[in-house]
């Protein structure tokens, strides 16, 4: 019997020790954990004005290098907090970046707040423009923007009680639908002092960006004819269409010429006026893209040898301008790890069966399965060779400092992108919620990097292996970006 109580009182024993253990060692008791907790704290805090910021920033929708007033009510908010505020960064008007603290480690957090032309919409299941014609923010910048803030105001706040050392630095990027404004900051050298630099995607899906972006080089081709009447007297006139006509069939048959990963688009912006007047002038506005910013490089060159032969075929000038272009995402594993285990951490987002439901009815409207909104966290699944379609201005910031992205559902699954659906989940609950979760992956993984150094040096030796041998330079001309128009 009394075998039999020390039996039970060593069984008990090693509960409490076992129960000791776990609250000491869990993730929810580490120093680090505690000040995650702090900096979530702070994100529910100030969640009302944020959310409030999204929304505004969403009913404004002002495109690329006219975000006037949605530059302004983050950069304003930034200031009222604390942060210290430069205005018009980079020769970009709509550009700003607010710091708080001082020393090391610099982290850097990206903020957008572009919207897309044609795509206003009522934040509803249903098709239907808030305002016909007008813009809306088919890729969620409202979004975007307004979480990054948020997570940089949660990390302001433990700097500045003294509970983490550095200096946190949001970025206020404008045009990343159009010329890429980043890339003139990079160009201005406005990451060049950072240690890593983090940003984010609304998604259908919660997940880490292990695959990388496409490179793209974005120009106009234009050539120069000489009028004359198309009945009278043809012969006289040298035709611009003519050339343009002989380009793009030139460009289409390089087609067949060129690697799996390349992809070419292009828009006819003048081809003559009228039929009896031989057309003096053509123009032509391309985008090149492939998986590597090396290759698109090669692209370039002949797609002016193309432009040189068209010109020399119809006896006519031409000139090819560039005007921008980003290179691919330099993905940085060590950081999305940590990205990956702080979105565990947190756990999945929790959608409404309102919520849900709302999603439904937006893929019913579309001829799809409503399937709902995935919250889920996706596994971990190793990077692809080459990346899916699609070109971020990103991918020139991570060319200069490692730099960490991931995405976080904010629309139905199945749903197509830069359309309407993500403009109606992105002005209400849907697109709030995956709004605040960005900003505790962000905060989080922030807190991460303040509090262990050894995670921001092994960044950076991935960094440094990966960029090695490659000569980055920017797609961008010389002087300020142009938007091109019609």
């Amino acid at each position: 019997m009394s075998e039999r109580k020390n039996s039970i009182f060593s069984v008990f024993i090693l509960i409490i020790v076992a129960t000791f253990l776990i609250s000491t060692f869990s993730p929810g008791a580490t120093p680090t954990d505690k000040k995650k907790k702090e900096a979530l704290a702070s994100i529910d805090k100030h969640q009302a004005e944020i959310i409030a910021l999204s929304d505004r920033i969403w009913q404004l929708a002002e495109t690329a290098l006219e975000e006037t007033q949605s530059s302004k009510l983050l950069a304003d908010y930034a200031e009222a907090q604390g942060f210290k505020v430069e205005r018009g960064v980079a020769g970009l008007p709509t550009a700003f970046i607010a710091t708080y603290g001082q020393g090391r480690p610099v982290i850097g957090v990206l903020g957008e707040y572009d919207a897309l032309p044609g795509l206003s919409q009522k934040a509803q299941p249903v098709k239907e423009a808030l305002q016909p014609g007008a813009a809306g923010h088919g890729c969620g910048h409202n979004l975007l923007g307004t979480a990054a803030l948020s997570s940089a105001l949660a990390i302001k706040e433990l700097i500045e009680s003294g509970k983490l050392k550095g200096t946190v630095r949001f970025y206020g990027t404008p045009a990343e639908e159009a010329t890429g404004g980043k890339v003139y900051m990079v160009r201005a050298g406005l990451f060049n002092d950072l240690d890593a630099c983090l940003t984010w995607h609304p998604g259908a899906k919660t997940k880490v960006a292990v695959d990388s972006s496409q490179a793209i080089v974005e120009f106009i081709i234009e050539f120069f004819g000489r009028t004359a009447h198309a009945a009278g007297d043809p012969w006289d006139g040298r035709s611009a269409v003519a050339a343009l006509e002989l380009y793009t069939a030139g460009l289409n048959r390089m087609r067949e010429f060129v690697r799996p990963t390349v992809r070419m688009h292009y828009s006819i912006l003048n081809g003559g006026d009228v039929p009896n007047v031989v057309p003096a002038y053509a123009r032509l506005w391309c985008w090149l893209r492939d998986s590597k910013g090396t290759g698109v490089q090669q692209l370039l060159a002949r797609a002016q040898h193309l432009a040189e032969g068209a010109a020399i075929m119809a006896e006519v000038e031409q000139k090819l301008t560039v005007h921008g272009g980003n290179w691919e995402t330099l993905v940085n594993l060590t950081g999305e790890k940590l990205i990956f285990n702080n979105m565990n951490w947190l756990g999945p987002i929790k959608f409404t069966p309102e919520e849900q439901e709302f999603a439904k009815e937006i893929q019913k409207s579309l001829g799809l399965d409503p399937k709902g909104l995935d919250g889920k966290v996706e596994p971990w699944a190793e990077p692809k060779p080459d990346p899916d379609g699609g070109s971020t201005d990103v991918g020139d910031v991570s060319w200069q400092v490692p730099t960490l992205s991931f995405n976080v559902t904010t629309a139905p699954l199945d749903t197509p992108w830069h359309a309407w659906p993500v403009v109606a989940c992105g002005g209400m609950s849907i697109g709030h919620k995956g709004l605040i979760y960005a900003a505790r992956v962000l905060a989080t993984t922030m807190v991460d990097l303040y509090e262990n150094p050894k995670y921001i040096q092994a960044m950076k030796e991935e960094f440094e292996q990966k960029r090695k041998g490659v000569v980055y330079k920017p797609f961008v001309p010389e002087g300020p970006p142009i938007i091109i128009k019609k």
